[in-house]
């Protein structure tokens, strides 16, 4: 009998110390209620499901209760949440009572769960731990009414985590790279929400498999970056390793040179030993290639035995059921029962749960990937036919239509597309079915007309690609499709029809940057169509859409008429959603004509309107103006209150990233950097997996700023290069952008690069939009940057410098000034945020000619008190600066110091902290909370005669700074300084200033860089 290998899982584990090590420590931290989570990289058959079989039975041995999901590959369209189904699975079975309750306790995990385990309804009052959206989602009459993304995320992590609360719980998950979107969103929400549950996760992927342009890619970028995930990277064994692992692996002694060729050429992937070994024993003159050795080693096995091998490598899944290669191998049941008795013997195929799957993933790709076109068609035919002949479940359709779209029947494909995309839709997974549609576009001609599902048209495909484009963030290709629907119109198209095409190529024009004209246009080429016709829902829904893009366009009076004849039109028809639709824009017309009142009423009708209609689009809409309506009149709490609920509103309907629902989160994010609501999670600045560029850059445009008012300078200065690219794409992107670049380049001293950074982002809007009121933060950053650099310049006497920094603040100044005079508030007027940017501009620029004047910047501070409680701190740290170089009564500066310490402080503004605490220091103003500075009287050795004010003086001299300069900066006269400077040199024994300085560093008492003669 030919030797067979045992497998690496049947021997001891080798090697992998340090990474067990860590992985070890993860779960010893998740035991004492430190969630965290684990993504494991390494190459294909380097031993990642072997490492996660040994973390699963040692956790397992200290009472862990181990959930293992694997991903598969379905090459195409993808199953949503399958690792999660399957690792959730055996809760729905669970004999546990504490795990049975917590699963009945949350209906939505009947979507995840095997069909015919859907938890039990609980009644009222039940299980106290359900959620508000877990209560909403039990209350709902249909869920195909509900994407339910943001349930069905609440309810695993709720479930996990109650389960977590009696034992420690890891979620094992496999082959990560083959994830579909709706797995990795999931992923995401569940590692962004890790805190003091007793959960471990651990994740696996193929780094190879993970190239540039893979959706994995982004998503590992940004986890990584959290506090509670690390990074594990398994690389393949070394020498010694490689043979220790060939030599425990095989069932006889081996000789040396064996030992040392298997190790050598496997390159100590265990996977490549172990196949090397397997062949080694009949096939000395092995490929050098992967597959070429799984193929080697396959063909000493029976005819038959390959014939089976191919049949399971075509199931493209983990598992593969005895009835279904009975059917499909075409053998006898005695002859198939030999060939899976030989692939079982020999370690090419393994059983599961009474199912058959290969040993390894490559195993199958290997089998699969030397099919013969024709038996490849054959075999992939017979899979759609079963299928087709028995229902499989959750994701059916998305399995049929693989088979029938891989062997080439078109026919049995596109229906079980349509359907697989509707099936999509319902799981809260736009992406996949965006997938879906996008493969039923891509075969449309190739079916004729009996064949297409009916009802179904080319012109419904594209607006339905539009639509799902829209909706998972990919507004470029929602337009993309849009454009072509136009395009496919003919003349027996129904105009009404014909005109929402041309309404939708308008809509998704209009979320994007640079193309408000051919939004225009379509608008009126849809208008053009049904305006002559009695009123409809199609010409009630034009006009809204109409009235919109008047609006934007500054048409006031054109877009209240469109607005107020849709409202008319569609109360006539009964069209409930585009009557909501125009009460938004008569709501944002308010807005700008002043009236805010009837603005809020207008849109809290809308939303209710747009809700009992079902018009999510439009609620989502209606509900981020009401916020802005708030926003505008600078009454911030309710503004964050709306806006909040218009995230959760948009996360609940699966359109957390259309337009609207974007711009939700963006303001959500701005409002909380406004208000001082600070994050203290990375995941609050990061898209949703799958979005586009743009739209991923328009949520980290944002969050750059809180990056670097945190002193995350290393982390801003990865983020922000890539920001530059997407300014065209979105103008917020820009403002945001590259207001973060100039003050990365403020707080670091870099004064001139940040004007330059400022001048560079005011001439680039100066193109796009002419005196944008967002010009005016602009300009009064670059005037506090050109302040400094004056200053800077006159305390080096580098003249040049100081006229050329002055000029650029007069630019800045006479920008910000016409922007607050031209540019067009929303609101009609210039509102307190507006306002109180003008008066920070109006400050910064004081300081352009010498000290800034005190009264200007307490009336900056004043001017932010509506909330903007760190651009407030800001402005008082720059008050109490003037306020001690004026040398103003110091009880007046210390209060502005300490309640800017306090806001600092608690955002963990640090930067602007340690700037205080320098301020204070120099004014020798003690801040409550401040650490004592190194160096201070109070940690003085005997060794070190200067004092705390000593030594602030000398460090200045070394600097070459004259007295009066070493005055000006430490709020004293100068002839202190002088006084200082006497009883430094008389501690040091020095004569003169130069000397002095020269002893003090001799004696390590200064540890700048002395000065050159």
């Amino acid at each position: 009998m030919p030797l067979v290998p045992r497998l690496g899982s049947g021997i001891a584990l080798v090697g992998r110390t340090q990474e067990m090590r860590r992985l070890g420590a993860a779960f010893a931290r998740a035991e004492r209620g430190e969630a965290g989570a684990v993504l494991l990289s390494g190459d294909a058959g380097v031993g990642k499901t072997r490492l996660l079989t040994e973390l699963g039975e040692h956790v397992a041995a200290r009472g862990a209760l181990v959930l293992t999901g694997r991903c598969i590959d379905v090459r195409e369209g993808g199953l949503p949440y399958l690792p999660f189904a399957e690792a959730l699975a055996p809760l729905g079975t669970a004999a546990d009572p504490g795990i049975a309750a917590a699963v009945r306790a949350r209906p939505a995990l009947g979507r995840l769960l095997p069909q015919g385990q859907e938890p039990e309804m609980p009644s009222a009052g039940e299980y106290g731990q359900v959620t508000a959206n877990e209560r909403e989602a039990m209350q709902r009459p249909r869920a195909e009414q509900d994407l339910g993304q943001l349930q069905l995320f609440d309810a695993v992590l709720g479930v996990l985590t109650e389960i977590a609360a009696a034992r420690p719980v890891v979620i094992l998950l496999e082959d990560l790279h083959w994830a579909d979107r709706s797995t990795r969103n999931l992923l995401s929400f569940l590692l962004t929400r890790l805190r003091s549950q007793r959960l471990l996760v651990v994740g696996s992927y193929r780094e190879e498999d993970v190239h540039r342009r893979h959706p994995l890619r982004a998503l590992l970028a940004e986890l990584v970056r959290l506090a509670t995930v690390e990074r594990v990277d398994l690389l393949p064994f070394g020498t010694a390793e490689a043979r220790a692992f060939v030599e425990a692996l095989s069932d006889e002694p081996l000789g040396a040179d064996v030992v040392a060729d298997i190790a050598s050429r496997s390159e100590g992937n265990p996977f490549f030993a172990e196949e090397l070994l397997a062949s080694s024993a009949e096939c000395r003159d092995l490929p050098a290639g992967l597959a070429e050795v799984l193929l080697a080693r396959l063909e000493r096995l029976a005819p038959d035995t390959r014939r089976v091998l191919r049949v399971i490598s075509v199931a493209n899944d983990d598992s593969v059921s005895h009835a279904a290669l009975a059917e499909i191998a075409g053998l006898g049941e005695s002859e198939l029962d030999e060939a899976l008795r030989e692939a079982v013997q020999h370690h090419v195929l393994v059983i599961e749960n009474g199912f058959y799957a290969f040993r390894h993933a490559l195993l199958q790709e290997a089998v699969y990937g030397d099919l013969l076109p024709g038996e490849r068609g054959r075999m992939h035919a017979a899979y759609a036919a079963r299928i087709e002949a028995m229902p499989q479940g959750r994701g059916h359709d998305a399995k049929l239509a693989y088979h029938s779209l891989e062997s080439k029947d078109f026919a049995t494909a596109l229906p079980a597309l349509w359907r697989a995309m509707g099936e999509a839709e319902k799981l809260g997974a736009p992406g996949a079915a965006l997938r879906h549609v996008e493969q039923a576009l891509s075969i449309w001609d190739a079916v004729p007309e009996p064949g297409r599902p009916e009802g179904v048209d080319e012109l419904r495909l594209l607006h339905n690609a539009s639509y799902f484009a829209g909706t998972a963030g990919e507004p470029e290709r929602a337009a993309a499709y849009a454009r072509s629907a136009t395009q496919v119109l003919t003349p027996d198209i129904p105009l009404e029809r014909a005109a929402g095409a041309w309404r939708r190529l308008a809509e998704t024009l209009l979320s994007q940057e640079g193309t408000v004209d051919e939004a225009s246009a379509a608008i009126d080429r849809a208008w053009a169509l049904v305006e002559h016709t009695e009123p409809s829902a199609a010409r009630a829904w034009v006009l809204a859409s109409r009235a919109g893009i008047l609006r934007v366009l500054d048409q006031y009076e054109e877009a209240l008429e469109s607005a107020l004849t849709a409202v008319s039109d569609a109360r006539t028809v009964g069209a409930m959603g585009a009557e909501a639709s125009a009460l938004v824009t008569l709501g944002t017309l308010a807005d700008s004509s002043g009236d805010p009142a009837e603005a809020r009423e207008r849109l809290c009708q809308a939303i209710g309107k747009a809700r009992e209609a079902g018009a999510l689009n439009v609620e989502v809409r209606a509900m981020y103006f009401l916020a802005l309506s708030y926003d505008d009149q600078a009454e911030l709490a309710a503004a964050l209150e709306h806006v909040e609920r218009g995230v959760r509103r948009a996360e609940e309907s699966g359109l957390t990233w259309s337009a609207y629902g974007l711009e939700l989160r963006a303001r959500h994010l701005q409002l909380r950097y406004l208000s001082g609501d600070w994050p203290d999670e990375d995941a609050a600045g990061r898209a949703g997996r799958g979005v586009s560029s743009a739209v991923a850059a328009r949520i980290l445009g944002v969050w750059a700023l809180f990056v670097v008012a945190r002193g995350r300078f290393d982390m801003a200065e990865r983020l922000l290069p890539g920001l530059r690219r997407h300014w065209a794409s979105d103008i917020q992107i820009a403002l945001s952008g590259g207001d973060a670049v100039s003050q990365l380049a403020y707080w670091r001293g870099q004064y001139a690069e940040a004007v330059r950074a400022a001048e560079e982002l005011i001439d680039w809007l100066e193109k796009i939009e002419p005196s944008l009121l967002g010009g005016i933060r602009i300009a009064a950053h670059g005037a506090a940057a050109a302040a400094a650099l004056a200053a800077e310049g006159r305390s080096r006497g580098e003249q040049r410098v100081v006229e050329q920094a002055v000029a650029a603040g007069e630019r800045f100044l006479a920008h910000g000034r016409r922007c607050a005079a031209e540019g067009m508030p929303r609101s009609g007027t210039l509102g307190p945020e507006g306002r109180a940017w003008v008066a920070r501009l109006e400050a910064a620029s004081s300081g352009l000619g010498g000290d800034p004047a005190p009264r200007l910047w307490a009336a900056a501070a004043e001017a932010f008190g509506y909330g903007a409680v760190y651009e407030q701190a800001f402005c008082r740290w720059q008050h109490a600066r003037a306020l001690l170089a004026a040398g103003a009564d110091a009880a007046e500066a210390t209060a502005a110091l300490e309640a800017a310490h306090a806001v600092a402080a608690e955002l963990d503004a640090v930067p602007l902290r340690d700037a205080l605490r320098d301020l204070g220091h120099r004014a020798r103003i003690e801040l409550t909370g401040a650490a004592a500075p190194s160096g201070t009287e109070g940690a003085r050795t005997p060794a070190d005669p200067l004092t705390d004010r000593e030594r602030d003086v000398l460090e200045r001299v070394a600097l070459g700074r004259t007295n009066r300069q070493v005055g000006a900066e430490l709020y004293i006269s100068e002839k202190t300084v002088s006084v200082h400077l006497s009883r430094v040199m008389a501690k040091l024994g020095a004569s003169r200033r130069a000397e002095a300085v020269a002893i003090a560093y001799d004696r390590g008492l200064l540890t700048a860089p002395a000065p050159s003669e």
